[in-house]
């Protein structure tokens, strides 16, 4: 993988959760492993297809994407860490907040190229 803060942390964060919701579906709680699967390990994938982005309006786009599904993802975490019998979150929502930074910084950096270079 490439030398990538953003890229490598979410696809680092994207095995972890397949981990996590592996538990969860031990434990037979199939709805909220099938939801947090999808919302996390879908910020990697539009992280990724950023990297291939066709425009900086469209890099912007993607990541905005990518902070959409954190901020899912980020409900999910704590219904799990709120809610009986599940596995500790703490983590990966931790994880989950760097990612959230790293996004937000990266996003607020090319937008302010944008404007600067239109």
């Amino acid at each position: 993988m490439r030398d990538n803060a953003v890229l490598n942390a979410s696809f680092n964060f994207s095995l972890k959760v397949i981990e996590y919701c592996e538990l969860l579906d031990a434990s037979k709680k199939f709805v909220i492993s099938n939801q947090l699967l999808k919302s996390a390990t879908s910020i990697g994938a539009n992280v990724t297809e950023a990297q291939s982005a066709e425009s900086r309006a469209d890099f912007t786009h993607k990541l905005k994407i990518a902070a959409k599904e954190a901020d899912e993802t980020a409900y999910w975490l704590l219904l799990c860490a709120k809610s009986k019998g599940y596995p500790p979150t703490d983590q990966l929502s931790q994880q989950l907040l760097e990612i959230q930074k790293l996004l937000s910084s990266i996003i607020f950096t090319t937008k302010t190229r944008q404007v600067k270079n239109a």
